[in-house]
């Protein structure tokens, strides 16, 4: 067990989520906000909760982080920090998260890995190089109602896995009421050009609703099914953003042996309609949430039998934040759970990376297993 304190420093502020990041670290008493630094263009909105100007102001006088540096690197030459929570545009993950592997400290970075299977795969042989560790944080994998459904597959309460369908979204990143994890106040709509001069609605910068939503159904497949996909279809469109030059809509399909499931994105849905998480269909049973993943039950529903709920698992209260299952993950050799293992994270990508390719190209794709990093 580690005596000392943990030095953490926060680099890049492009995902919102971050804010839960930094706060859940912070809270703990054998940790030390050391320093902060984005990695991007300023917005040219900085007063909405969602906005990195926001994000920064919120780290400096709520969080009480208290260095800021224009540039990551001095960051980390100067501080030198055990843990960087890493949220920068996510085709730069790899990139900058290889600097900060290299540089000695661990890292927490935010779903999905990277922008494609090649740049997560350039981020393993790093984090692999430098013997440090890396943790990919979903905010499902926090929900006791998520677990206690892959505990109800697992232990066979649907007979044969089927299918499972999941459709995550909203009006956008930046929508009235758009709810993001540690973003407290109500988030207030951007204008058009507002919206164009952030990296989610430029495709070059791994921006788009396929990537920040597909992603869930992805990985709460493969978690669900316990083996990759072998086969994907995929589309990506902009229906809504003619702004932006990144998908506002997407659907990826995996066929896994035996089973399938269909992963929707949207950033042009004002309301979910009754939708939570995934739909899980077996041979014996379908699973449901009654509501939003973070206070849902798992409605159960089987042939001649009456709905029953089954209540969310309590989860370890050692490990029931972000923050402390990496610390204990680091400090018992423990694995980190199955959504937040970086290899189980490399199996996610390479569905994703077949989707895009299935998309781009209008023809079902091979899912190509990642390659054995070292």
């Amino acid at each position: 067990m580690r005596d000392s304190t943990y030095r953490v420093a926060v680099i890049g502020l492009a995902h919102m989520h971050v804010n839960e990041l930094m706060r859940r670290f912070a809270e703990l008493p054998n940790v030390e906000m050391v320093a902060i630094a984005d990695t991007g263009v300023p917005e040219l909105n900085r007063a909405s909760p969602s906005t990195r100007a926001h994000t920064l102001a919120v780290a400096q006088s709520e969080v009480g982080i208290p260095r800021t540096y224009t540039d990551y690197r001095v960051l980390l030459e100067h501080e030198r920090p055990d843990i960087v929570l890493l949220c920068p545009e996510l085709s730069s993950t790899a990139e900058i998260g290889a600097e900060v592997a290299s540089s000695g400290a661990h890292i927490v970075t935010e779903k999905p890995m990277t922008a494609s299977l090649a740049e997560a795969e350039t981020l393993m042989r790093a984090v692999r190089t430098a013997g440090v560790e890396l943790m990919v944080n979903w905010p499902t994998a926090w929900s006791g109602a998520m677990r206690r459904m892959q505990q109800l597959v697992e232990v066979g309460e649907v007979g044969t896995l089927l299918q499972v369908h999941t459709r995550m979204g909203s009006a956008g990143p930046f929508a009235t009421g758009a709810a993001h994890p540690g973003v407290r106040a109500a988030v207030t709509p951007l204008t058009d050009a507002e919206k164009a001069a952030t990296w989610w609605y430029d495709a070059s910068l791994g921006g788009g609703a396929y990537l920040d939503y597909c992603c869930y159904g992805a990985a709460l497949a493969c978690w669900l099914f316990g083996r990759p996909p072998e086969l994907a279809l995929g589309v990506r469109v902009n229906l809504a953003s003619p702004f932006g030059t990144a998908d506002d809509n997407g659907i990826l399909i995996l066929h896994f042996d035996g089973g399938l499931a269909m992963a929707e994105g949207t950033w042009s849905s004002v309301d979910a309609g009754g939708l939570h998480g995934p739909v899980v269909y077996g041979s014996a049973a379908t699973l449901s949430l009654d509501g939003p993943a973070a206070s849902a039950r798992v409605r159960v529903s089987a042939p001649g039998q009456p709905v029953r709920f089954a209540a969310p698992l309590d989860l370890p209260a050692n490990r029931a934040t972000l923050a402390r299952e990496f610390l204990h993950h680091l400090e018992s050799a423990e694995p980190l759970h199955p959504l937040l293992d970086a290899d189980f994270n490399l199996q996610v990508m390479a569905a994703l990376d077949a989707g895009i390719r299935a998309a781009d190209s209008g023809q079902r794709q091979p899912v190509r297993l990642p390659s054995q990093v070292q």
